[in-house]
């Protein structure tokens, strides 16, 4: 077997809400790409914050040794950076297999590899949203 057959190659999936991210992760440069893009040139700030918190929480001895490429669909901007946040953390985990990161990353947000199970309510038939019911007249 060859070196590059051996290589430690490492598929997550993260979801939020109807976003759904997959992270690929593998020994690198430290280098993160969110569907094509840098992580670092990210262009929502808020996103972009909410995105680096697990590789920040690790430090740069661990991300500096790993590669991350995550392709990310469907939801709104922060439900896709919840997904790649979720898909991020649990391929560290899973790359590594160190529980003190495991715990770590519970202690700090257990959302980051549990998830959020909340999903919205489907709609009901002859209503306009899934609560709302025509308005009612009486005269």
């Amino acid at each position: 077997m060859s070196a590059a057959s051996k290589q430690k190659v490492i598929i997550v999936t993260g979801k939020r809400k109807t976003a759904i991210a997959r992270a690929v992760i593998k020994p690198g440069k430290g280098r993160v790409w969110i569907n094509g893009i840098p992580i670092e040139i990210y262009p929502i700030e808020m996103a972009r914050l909410k995105m680096m918190e697990p590789l920040l929480l690790i430090g740069k001895e661990i991300w500096g040794q790993i590669d991350i490429k995550v392709t990310v669909h469907g939801g709104g901007v922060m439900a896709q950076a919840d997904a790649v946040r979720t898909a991020i953390a649990r391929a560290i985990v899973a790359y590594t297999g160190s529980e003190k990161i495991k715990q770590l990353f519970k202690e700090y947000s257990r959302p980051m590899l549990a998830g959020d199970p909340r999903q919205t309510e489907p709609e009901k038939w002859m209503r306009y949203s899934a609560r709302r019911w025509r308005q009612k007249s009486y005269r």
